[in-house]
C-alpha cells in the first residue's frame, strides 16, 4: 500500500436551513446575476473583436461592477472563472469539429429567482470542526454592517472527520432544487492499492453501448445504455405535459432524471474498476471522444427517432471518465485517454482502415482479412491497441471469437448492480 494525497469532496446537509435560506438564497442569486452579465460581455467582445475573454479579463472588465460586490470577491472571482472555462470549452469543441457544441446559456433567463452554486475560497469562509459550523462570507453589498456573515451548521456522513484532513480548500454552496447544501473541496491522504496487475483493456464509449471493453487476453465486455434509454423516455413523456419547461415540477422532474443518471456512471464506473482488479489489469485506455463523433459514419447512432433522444454527448463521456480515473486511482489502476480518431473505421485484426466495413451498426466485417467483429469491441481493441500495440489473437477463427460474442452485462434498477446477461442456448 501507498499514500497519497487527493482531492475529495464531501456534502454536507446544513442543519439550520432554515435561519440560513434567506441569505443563501441571496448570494445564489447573486451569483446568478454576475454570471449573466459576464456573460453579456463575452457576447459584445465576440461580437466587436472574435474574441472570448479570459478570466482575468473579465475580472478586469467587472471588478467595478456593482454586481461584482454581492459577493465575497473571490466567489465572484469564481464564477467568472468558470464563464471563462465555459466559454474556451464551448469554443474548443468547435475548432474540434463538434457542430453540436454551443455557448454557455444565460442563468435560467425568466425566471425570478435562479439560484447558483456559491463558491468560498479559503479567504471567503472560517471552518469551526469542533462544533460542525462554518462561517461564509457575504459581499459588501448584502452586509447589513461589515461584519456580517452566514453561519451554517453542518452535518456530515459518519466516516468524514474534516478536522484531520489535509486542507479544506473550498467551500460550496449548492442548490439542490428543495434545499442547500454545502460541498467540502479537501485536500486528504489516501493508501492506493498497489497495481493488480500489467494488463490492459480498451474502453470504447458510445451512445448505443454505452461502453464496450477489449481485453489484452482476449475477451471483450459489452454494457448496452438500456435502462437509461428507458429514463430519458419516461422522463421525456412527464417532461412534456409539464405546463411551462420552467417550473417546478419540470425542474424536478429534470433533477430525478439527472440523479439517476448520475448513479449510473457511479456504478458502472465502480464495476469496471472492480472488473479490472479481477482480470488483474493495470492500465484502462479510454477513447477520447471530443470532436470525434460529428465525423463518424456511424453518426446515425445518436438518433433514436420518435422514441427520443438521450441527451448524452462529450459532457457525459468525459464525466464518466472523471469518474473512472478517481476510482482507478484507488485500486492502483492509471487511467489513459487516447484520440478516438479511426478506430470505428480499423481492423483491429489486421489494420485494413475503411468506412465500409463497418457494414450496419454493432457489426463490422472487414473486406480484407474477412474478420467479423461486434463493432464497439472492434474499436475498443483498437483504442487499447495504441498503448499495447501487440495484436491480441487467440489463434482461433476470429468470427466465432470474442471480438465476436461479447458477454453482456446488464443494468439492474432494482438491485442497483450490473449484471451478466445469460446467454440463450440453442
Amino acid at each position: 500500500m501507498a499514500k497519497r494525497v487527493v482531492t475529495r469532496t464531501y456534502t454536507a446537509s446544513i442543519r439550520n436551513q432554515q435561519q440560513v435560506f434567506d441569505d443563501l438564497d441571496s448570494l445564489g442569486f447573486s451569483a446568478s446575476k454576475l454570471w449573466n452579465v459576464g456573460r453579456w460581455v463575452c457576447d459584445r467582445v465576440w461580437s466587436e473583436i472574435g474574441h472570448i475573454p479570459g478570466h482575468n479579463e473579465l475580472t478586469a472588465y467587472l471588478k467595478s461592477h456593482e454586481r461584482y460586490d454581492d459577493l465575497h470577491s473571490q466567489s465572484s472571482q469564481r464564477v467568472l472563472q468558470e464563464l471563462a472555462e465555459a466559454f474556451n470549452g464551448w469554443y474548443g469543441k468547435r475548432q474540434n469539429g463538434d457542430t453540436r457544441a454551443n455557448p454557455p446559456k444565460y442563468r435560467k433567463r425568466g425566471d425570478n429567482h435562479p439560484r447558483s452554486t456559491v463558491t468560498f475560497k479559503n479567504k471567503g469562509f472560517k471552518l469551526d470542526t469542533e462544533y460542525n459550523r462554518v462561517r461564509l462570507s457575504k459581499g459588501s453589498n448584502l452586509k447589513e454592517y461589515w461584519s456580517d456573515f452566514v453561519l451554517c451548521e453542518y452535518q456530515i456522513r459518519p466516516d468524514v472527520d474534516l478536522s484531520t484532513v489535509e486542507n479544506v480548500q473550498q467551500v460550496r454552496a449548492v442548490w439542490t432544487g428543495d434545499e442547500w447544501e454545502l460541498h467540502f473541496v479537501c485536500k486528504v491522504e489516501i493508501e492506493v492499492a498497489d497495481t493488480p496487475g500489467e494488463k490492459t483493456v480498451g474502453v470504447d464509449l458510445g451512445i448505443n453501448n454505452f461502453a464496450a471493453l477489449a481485453y489484452e487476453d482476449g475477451h471483450s465486455e459489452l454494457y448496452p445504455l438500456n435502462c437509461l434509454k428507458q429514463d430519458d423516455y419516461y422522463f421525456s413523456k412527464r417532461i412534456a405535459r409539464c405546463d411551462d419547461s420552467e417550473s417546478d415540477q419540470a425542474t424536478r422532474l429534470n433533477q430525478k432524471k439527472s440523479s439517476r443518471r448520475t448513479h449510473y456512471f457511479h456504478t458502472l464506473s465502480k464495476h469496471i474498476v472492480q472488473r479490472c482488479v479481477d482480470e488483474g489489469v493495470g492500465m484502462i485506455v479510454v477513447g477520447d471522444v471530443s470532436g470525434i463523433r460529428e465525423d463518424e459514419e456511424n453518426s446515425e447512432s445518436k438518433n433514436w427517432g420518435k422514441h427520443g433522444n438521450l441527451d448524452l454527448h462529450s459532457w457525459a463521456f468525459d464525466r464518466f471518465t472523471s469518474m473512472l480515473e478517481y476510482k482507478a486511482e484507488m485500486e492502483g489502476i492509471t487511467v489513459e485517454r487516447v484520440s478516438e480518431r479511426d478506430t470505428s473505421k480499423s481492423c483491429s485484426a489486421c489494420g485494413r482502415k475503411r468506412k465500409a466495413n463497418r457494414v450496419e451498426r454493432g457489426l463490422y466485417v472487414c473486406d480484407e482479412c474477412g474478420t467479423v467483429a461486434n463493432a464497439d469491441v472492434n474499436g475498443a481493441e483498437n483504442i487499447r491497441q495504441k498503448v499495447s500495440p501487440s495484436l491480441a489473437c487467440d489463434g482461433r477463427d476470429r468470427s466465432n471469437g470474442w471480438l465476436a460474442q461479447p458477454s453482456t452485462y446488464l443494468f439492474d434498477s432494482e438491485s442497483g448492480c450490473f449484471a451478466p446477461r445469460e446467454q440463450a442456448t440453442p
